[in-house]
């Protein structure tokens, strides 16, 4: 679950680079993290602090074990999906923070949403997160516990601040053959254990794995032998050269759900930079844009991205873009988080109306 504000060139953003910060400070969040988290902490290179109560909750998140007396009361989510995920699980009234929204929040969240204080419009710095007293944080993206941003999880461990990281982020630290899907879900399932709200956290789960499950209720039924369409997931289009999904990234799992295969499963990047010529030699049964018209930047909208493939000398012969056999779906959606089972329901009911999933 990358944050792709790295992955494409910035305008206007540049890198933050907090000071240390003061004694003061620093004595101030550790107080606030042994009064409202006691007993909590991350591995910091030894053991985890230890459970102060028969109560505690431990999780492991990405190597990390962190161990909970009681549920945390100011927790800040670092990016848009994991405070999404929050909401979601209705512990907005838990949130001291959130940072780094690419789009609008969506209409079932806004109400939850509006109380909770932003602390940083784009990426947190590591002095804005502790200004926030935080006793738990948590992110979609392990890129967003570093030095020169959030500080890292060793860092924040140290002042008995557990950092959560998602499971899709921790690729080394999962079982061999989990799905993308199963990671978020598993994510779902600790954070509820954290903030003591399991059934919400498994009714969640559930109702995903069911979506998952929908979505994949076809492809069993394609012919024996026909091959499986290709599918070009365009993300943005930045200085004239477009991003699409790679293998790493979540659209080849939502390929494979619904019997199609991403065309650039070959290569080892969640949303590598290509050219338009290499599009037209992977000629794709179908190609997906990923609307980003919210977040604004030259190229993000559909709209554009409609314009870059009929425009193009080469790309517009491709047989997807005389046909329209073009979807869209909400470009954030197609990174892990607790809205892509939407875009994934959209891919197949897409692919289903262009004749690919019988």
């Amino acid at each position: 679950m990358h944050d792709n504000t790295h992955a494409l060139p910035q305008t206007g953003e540049p890198m933050r680079h907090p000071a240390r910060l003061g004694i003061a400070l620093t004595l101030a969040l550790a107080t606030v993290g042994c009064s409202t988290a006691a007993g909590s902490g991350s591995r910091t290179g030894g053991e985890p602090t230890a459970p102060a109560s028969d109560t505690a909750v431990s999780v492991t998140s990405c190597g990390h074990r962190m161990s909970f007396a009681e549920p945390p009361k100011r927790a800040v989510a670092l990016d848009q999906t994991s405070t999404e995920t929050l909401l979601e699980l209705g512990l907005q009234d838990r949130m001291a923070g959130t940072a780094n929204l690419k789009t609008k929040i969506p209409p079932q969240y806004e109400a939850a949403y509006a109380d909770v204080p932003v602390i940083a419009p784009k990426i947190a710095t590591g002095e804005q997160l502790r200004a926030a007293m935080p006793d738990f944080v948590v992110a979609g993206s392990a890129d967003l516990y570093t030095g020169d941003r959030a500080g890292t999880r060793d860092e924040l461990a140290a002042l008995k601040v557990p950092a959560f990281v998602s499971a899709v982020d921790c690729p080394r630290q999962n079982p061999a053959g989990t799905t993308p899907f199963e990671l978020l879900f598993s994510d779902y399932e600790n954070l509820g254990r954290v903030f003591g709200a399991e059934e919400r956290a498994g009714e969640l789960a559930a109702a995903q794995r069911a979506a998952v499950a929908r979505a994949g209720e076809n492809t069993s039924k394609a012919p024996r032998g026909v091959d499986r369409p290709t599918v070009v997931y365009l993300y943005s289009v930045f200085n004239g050269m477009p991003y699409v999904a790679g293998r790493t990234g979540l659209p080849s799992e939502m390929s494979r759900i619904v019997g199609a295969k991403n065309a650039f499963d070959d290569v080892n990047e969640d949303w590598p930079e290509v050219s338009w010529e290499e599009v037209a030699e992977r000629d794709p049964d179908v190609i997906v844009i990923g609307d980003l018209s919210e977040r604004g930047r030259p190229g993000d909208s559909a709209a554009e991205k409609r314009a870059a493939l009929t425009a193009h000398p080469v790309i517009s012969r491709l047989a997807a873009v005389r046909d329209d056999r073009i979807l869209e779906v909400p470009g954030i959606e197609l990174d892990p988080s607790v809205r892509s089972v939407h875009a994934l329901g959209l891919l197949a009911d897409g692919m289903k109306d262009l004749g690919y999933v019988r």
